[in-house]
């Protein structure tokens, strides 16, 4: 049984972050939804690792007795599993106004709530858990919402980029378990 004096895991975890590091975080992933709503794709693409990992496993439901199995291992079937390579090539498609599902563009808001950050096990690296609330309106009357969770490496990145740190994994788990959006060009 877990009193007021002992920590629970949960809280515990993150106990080891100071203030100024998560402030730096939370402000360095603001910056990135900054650059995904205003379109600003080129630069977007600068904030990962040239071995980054961006990753949107299925998501079953499950029975709560199975319910460790509901989001796909990495080995497993993906919505979205792209190295840096294959985010350039979403975004020169994007940006190159031959997309049909992004001509004209659809308009969108990322929301990032629950930042969370702790170190990693790599010396240099942290571990961030974040919320997001993705709104996309397409067209006249078209519109999505993705809901989901991200789990987040970062690393420092060289001062010259103007960034504190670069994404070298992402992880992102939809609340969704069937995407009823026409298309997933959003990244997330």
């Amino acid at each position: 049984m877990t009193t007021v004096d002992q920590p629970t895991p949960v809280l515990s975890a993150f106990r080891n972050t100071d203030l100024q590091t998560q402030h730096t975080v939370e402000q360095f992933l603001y910056a990135e939804a900054e650059l995904l709503d205003d379109y600003r794709f080129d630069e977007w693409i600068d904030l990962f690792t040239d071995d980054v990992t961006y990753w949107i496993p299925n998501r079953e439901t499950r029975p709560i007795r199975e319910r460790h199995l509901e989001v796909a291992a990495q080995d497993e079937a993906a919505i979205i599993l792209d190295d840096k390579f294959f985010l350039k090539g979403r975004v020169r498609r994007i940006t190159s106004g031959i997309s049909w599902s992004e001509e004209p563009p659809s308009r969108a808001r990322r929301l990032i709530t629950n930042i969370r950050v702790q170190p990693a096990a790599k010396p240099g690296e942290l571990d961030v858990r974040s919320n997001f609330y993705v709104y996309r309106s397409r067209l006249e009357r078209h519109q999505d919402w993705f809901v989901g969770q991200r789990f987040d490496v970062l690393r420092p990145a060289d001062p010259a980029s103007g960034y504190p740190f670069q994404i070298a994994n992402r992880k992102i788990v939809l609340e969704q378990t069937t995407i009823l959006a026409p298309s997933l060009t959003t990244f997330l």
